[in-house]
């Protein structure tokens, strides 16, 4: 048995619609080139359906892992910037780990990744080596493993979401599909969805190209209420 590596790593962190995962996983470090065969790298670098078959072959292969689900509420909710609520929750989700690693490989969203780095290391309950630094999920193979975790697990959220919804695309503000949801279910509502992060510019960007046509309807409905009251 060689030294126990963890990889952290998370996704969604930019959307407009459901959750953030964060996904931490322990392998011993003669597991890796076992990762590695199975094809594991940046999730982003593989198709859903691979990174599906991937997933449970991932797990087989480690000493331990934990995944973190943050909704909209606790993001809106947050007291620091994003940076420090990503911090906050990858201390999280490595100090829930039983299998204490000796090094953590992880995927700097601070610009300076030492300080990123450094941040995660004072809130642990363990010692550990830190390796921060940008694009660590195409760098090591346990960051690139977490982050296929990660990225599985989000995208499991929003397939049910989808269930619920209907097609609300894949929850980047990028994304037309997401813009179009959004736009028509605030014609329909004069509101947003309890699933979308309402801190995020997009949906005041949406409220102010739809406010002349979302307000007279609810103004008619204002009156018409009144109306029927009055009868």
């Amino acid at each position: 048995m060689g030294r126990k590596l963890a990889g952290i790593d998370e996704a969604g962190r930019g959307p407009v619609i459901g959750p953030m995962v964060i996904a931490a996983v322990v392998v011993d470090e003669e597991n890796v080139p076992k990762l590695a065969e199975l094809g594991v790298r940046d999730s982003k670098r593989l198709t859903p359906k691979r990174r599906e078959r991937l997933f449970d072959e991932i797990i087989k292969l480690l000493d331990d892992y934990a995944v973190i689900e943050l909704w909209p509420n606790e993001i809106d909710s947050r007291e620091g910037t994003l940076n420090e609520f990503e911090v906050e929750n990858f201390v999280k989700a490595l100090n829930s780990l039983k299998v204490r690693p000796d090094v953590i490989y992880i995927d700097a969203a601070d610009v300076k990744e030492e300080r990123f780095g450094e941040d995660i290391g004072k809130g642990l309950n363990f010692r550990a080596e830190i390796v921060a630094e940008h694009k660590a999920d195409d760098k090591f193979v346990p960051v690139s493993a977490a982050s296929i975790l990660a990225k599985v697990t989000r995208d499991r959220a929003i397939e049910r979401l989808k269930e619920e919804y209907g097609e609300i695309g894949s929850g980047y503000p990028s994304d037309p599909r997401t813009r179009a949801f959004l736009e028509e279910y605030y014609r329909k509502h004069g509101d947003f969805p309890p699933i979308v992060r309402r801190s995020w510019k997009t949906l005041r960007k949406i409220e102010e190209k739809l406010k002349d046509e979302v307000r007279p309807k609810e103004k008619k409905r204002e009156q018409t209420s009144l109306e029927d009251f009055l009868k």
